[in-house]
């Protein structure tokens, strides 16, 4: 897996102060996509033990809220073989509950990277279960909103995975049948500063 860009200290893509990855590849192709430069999985450089390491040890101070990853699409599926052990080794790092989360971007929805998905391989489930907010579906230039948050075109959803999955788990139904939206912080949620 190739990515294409690592932003260190980025505030723009998830809750607080975040090390980023932007990784190669997606074969999606969105109009107006702002990151069209990382379409080619031969975009950027080879993602290695090394990279890894630097990122790991990026998250941290204190003041790093977590990791977030983009793309590109991390979803693709050869994204998803090149990020789950990674993925795995921060949480196995951060545990949940110690303040860091794991933000992704997708542009699939969550239904497909349920069984039958278009997206679904054999380590989805291992990379949804260390992820903690899911933002998913396509970018849609006709439904650019600027007021959003952490999500630029109205079809997008910011999906709190933790609460999905307790949802999900006491209902006896899937993932995408229990979905638990994120909750923004009120001032942000009604433009009232």
């Amino acid at each position: 897996m190739n990515y294409a860009e690592i932003k260190y200290f980025d505030i723009a893509n998830g809750e607080g102060v975040r090390t980023t990855l932007f990784v190669s590849g997606c074969t999606r192709g969105c109009p107006g996509c702002f990151n069209s430069g990382a379409w080619s999985f031969e975009a950027g450089r080879p993602f290695t033990s090394e990279i890894e390491d630097k990122i790991i040890e990026s998250m941290a101070p204190d003041y790093v809220d977590g990791l977030t990853l983009l793309g590109g699409e991390p979803m693709e599926p050869q994204n998803q073989a090149g990020l789950v052990a990674f993925v795995e080794r921060v949480r196995e790092r951060y545990p949940r509950g110690d303040g860091k989360t794991i933000w992704c971007f997708t542009g699939d929805t969550l239904d497909e990277l349920m069984p039958g998905g278009r997206h679904r391989t054999e380590v989805t489930d291992r990379l949804l279960e260390c992820i903690d907010i899911l933002v998913d579906g396509p970018w849609v230039q006709e439904l650019y909103d600027i007021s959003l948050r952490f999500h630029g075109s109205s079809n997008q959803r910011i999906i709190d995975l933790n609460a999905t999955r307790a949802q999900a788990a006491a209902q006896g139904v899937s993932l995408a049948d229990a979905v638990c939206l994120w909750r923004d912080e009120e001032v942000y949620a009604t433009h009232s500063m």
